[in-house]
């Protein structure tokens, strides 16, 4: 029985092994292409990641705003504003109470609606958060 030995492939004229001149451009135009991608889509998903961590603290600015203006019944006039400090960031406000139109018992329930902006490098966003209350 024989078995097939594998033969070393011939060396170029000297014994050294290189790549060539087409190899190495090749080479370098497909680093041009892929790099600038890859930073692309890294920028990419650094921006929303910290959207998303943004938003998340826009959301509780705007929950806590709903829960003081309801317990503190501030929200009988028709809108207010302002801004909160979280994380060392500024998050302006506003507050807007609208008559619910859906209901129907006696008293008109009230729409408060929280919206909450937050800029994440050079853009705005906002978040608004929206609950019904029983006027007193």
């Amino acid at each position: 029985m024989k078995f097939a030995t594998k033969q070393r492939p011939a060396q170029r004229s000297g014994g050294v092994n290189a790549f060539t001149l087409a190899e190495v451009l090749a080479a370098l135009v497909f680093m041009a292409i892929v790099i600038p991608v890859a930073l692309q889509g890294l920028r990419i998903a650094g921006r929303a990641g910290e959207v998303a961590g943004r938003k998340r603290e826009a959301a509780r600015v705007a929950e806590r705003i709903l829960n003081e203006n309801i317990i503190l019944t501030n929200w009988n006039r028709t809108a207010l504003n302002g801004t909160v400090q979280e994380a060392d960031r500024n998050y302006n406000w506003t507050l807007r109470t609208e008559t619910w139109t859906e209901t129907t018992t006696r008293s008109a329930m009230q729409l408060l609606t929280v919206s909450v902006e937050y800029p994440v490098q050079g853009d705005k966003y906002t978040v608004e958060l929206s609950t019904l209350a029983a006027p007193n």
